[in-house]
């Protein structure tokens, strides 16, 4: 397919030749009436009911046990980490086809990246790549998985849902637990998204979610740790409060923790906004057939594997070659049709370009062709 025919085509879809963002959110009278009453409550900062609802409503939809709210999703991701036991001089497998606030929240627990392939279909970490790294690379001792390259302990595995797609999960949790490494999912992308009555982010020992503006549900910024055994999402809730020992007046503080805590004002806003997150599913999903009607017999639209329920988060192309990518990208934003690339791989940034491996063909494959397309929910 042309560019032209692209804009053509998402222009119509969207009804409108003004300027169409990549993914905008989507508000209501009810977010407002929220927010309203919040802040007449005076109730603005990280106690409050919205907080605590917010919790009760993320754990029924990632079918959970427990959620912690918190700033955002990499706050999450730091913390889910520490908690799953990383440590300084630690190692942790991920994916480098990934945003890098994955990559980053290794790196503030004083942990080293570990780069594995993903799978094409999924664009998610890849049990095979992982299965073949950990039998050549590393060895199972009585404290844990030890690097034999560097002698260092892989402490966790951490995967990530690409655009809401849901990655081998079962696979690669079956894989970790013969290691014995934990599985923290950088599920940021991906509430809503379903593999059989399991909602993202409770395979693992603990999932991370995402709020931001961008995000299918926001609250303007801010994120939650999820898990499906009550005790880690307490210690979360503890870790981020500032490790605060509970008391009706005494300050006192056992460990060094993080004021990491979801404002009532935000959760305000997200209350409203998880309330009809299945509308706002509903509608990306009529927009995803808009667009395979319109332009599935000449470009491919990269649809997630059969067997999971995906929540249409950001929607994608496969061009032919990073020559049409670049085309397309190019065409599109100048027309004010705003597309993105797929991001960089983490290795080929200055400051990850030393780390570990693997070939990396399939997520050099992707990088080289996938663009991201207008995505909004359309009431």
């Amino acid at each position: 397919m042309e560019a032209s025919q692209l804009i053509s085509s998402i222009r119509e879809i969207f009804g409108t030749k003004e300027f169409i963002p990549l993914h905008e959110p989507a508000f209501t009278n009810a977010d407002e009436q929220n927010v309203q009453n919040c802040i007449k409550s005076t109730f603005v900062s990280s106690v409050g009911q919205y907080v605590n609802l917010v919790e009760e409503k993320l754990a029924q939809i990632t079918s959970t046990a427990k959620a912690t709210a918190v700033v955002n999703g990499t706050a999450a991701l730091q913390v889910a980490l520490r908690l799953a036991g990383v440590r300084p001089k630690d190692e942790v497998i991920t994916q480098a086809l990934t945003f890098v606030a994955t990559t980053n929240s290794i790196v503030y627990n004083g942990a080293t990246p570990i780069f594995l392939d993903v799978d094409l279909d999924t664009m998610g970490l890849s049990p095979i790549a992982l299965e073949e790294w950990l039998s050549e690379n590393a060895e199972l001792r009585d404290n844990g998985t030890y690097n034999i390259n560097t002698g260092k302990r892989i402490s966790a595995c951490m995967p990530m849902h690409t655009f809401g797609f849901i990655c081998r999960i079962n696979e690669i949790v079956e894989i970790c637990d013969r290691w014995r490494i934990p599985v923290v999912e950088d599920a940021a992308e991906s509430l809503g998204s379903y593999l059989g009555e399991k909602g993202a982010g409770s395979f693992g020992l603990m999932g991370a979610l995402s709020f931001n503006g961008n995000k299918i549900v926001t609250s303007g910024g801010g994120g939650a740790i999820v898990s499906s055994d009550n005790s880690w999402a307490d210690k979360a809730k503890y870790l981020t409060t500032t490790a605060k020992i509970t008391h009706p007046y005494e300050y006192v503080h056992d460990q060094v923790g993080y004021n990491f805590r979801m404002p009532n004002l935000n959760a305000a806003l997200l209350l409203a906004q998880l309330e009809r997150i299945s509308k706002i599913i509903a509608s990306k999903e009529l927009l995803f057939t808009m667009y395979n009607d319109a332009i599935g017999n000449s470009i491919k639209l990269i649809k997630p594997p059969q067997e999971q329920n995906w929540n249409y988060w950001l929607m994608s192309i496969l061009c032919e070659n990073k020559k049409e990518r670049d085309s397309i990208l190019n065409s599109t934003n100048e027309s004010g049709v705003m597309t993105r690339p797929i991001w960089r791989l983490m290795f080929k940034l200055p400051m990850y370009t030393n780390c570990q491996k693997d070939h990396q063909r399939n997520a050099e494959y992707l990088e080289d062709r996938v663009v991201n397309i207008p995505s909004s929910a359309r009431f």
